[in-house]
């Protein structure tokens, strides 16, 4: 897999996914697709590596969350190819809130890509930000306030491990790349991902998950 290819491969698996907005009004017509939506993770774990021991914390939840919700996936292949049969499951259960429920796994999977997305942007937006001032604000902004303080406290210690602009760039890009088309790939990559993660969070909302913290 070339250096790269988290990135595109990311776009055209999004690209690929069906537009259906969701709604508590249109629940039963929303679908979002599973396996798709875990392998974009899977993706984005990949792209979260390259900045290095900061993420290592981070990069082992959703390594476990994905890993979670694939033994479900697995256990009924097609009644949990869409993500919101897995969420109203374990609210009829009434264990959607429990600390290892696939529920809550969605609920970090969705936080991390909103991380993911308020860092690109800021790339975009400001390619010669420094790395470690660009990874902070985007932790500042959406896991932040979720997390208690134990794992904010560890986060900003592995902040001295983040690479600088010119090695992280150089992770991602290809011999036939430059740093234009990358930021292209960037921002081709928010715009996708961004209705996405609207269309979950206004779920989790539905489900009253949206406001849970790091237990």
């Amino acid at each position: 897999m070339d250096k790269t290819s988290e990135l595109r491969s990311a776009i055209e698996e999004l690209s690929m996914l069906p537009k259906v907005e969701a709604t508590a009004d249109n629940l039963d017509a929303a679908y979002i697709p599973t396996k798709p939506f875990l392998h974009v993770c899977i993706l984005i774990l990949q792209f979260l590596d390259k900045i290095g021991p900061t993420m290592a914390v981070l990069g082992q939840d959703i390594h476990q969350n994905i890993q979670r919700l694939e033994i479900l996936c697995e256990s009924h292949p097609t009644k949990y190819s869409n993500m919101i049969e897995i969420l109203k499951k374990e609210d009829t259960e009434g264990n959607a809130r429990n600390s290892t429920s696939c529920s809550r796994a969605i609920l970090w999977l969705t936080r991390s890509m909103d991380f993911m997305v308020v860092l690109l942007q800021r790339l975009v937006k400001d390619p010669g930000q420094r790395m470690e001032q660009a990874v902070e604000e985007s932790y500042n902004v959406t896991l932040k306030q979720w997390h208690g303080w134990i794992s904010s406290a560890a986060f900003k210690v592995a902040l001295k491990l983040v690479p600088d602009n010119e090695t992280f760039i150089a992770l991602l890009m290809t011999k036939d790349q430059n740093c234009d088309n990358l930021r292209e790939d960037m921002q081709t990559l928010v715009s996708l991902l961004v209705p996405l993660l609207e269309d979950i969070h206004s779920i989790l909302r539905v489900y009253r998950l949206d406001q849970l913290k790091s237990t």
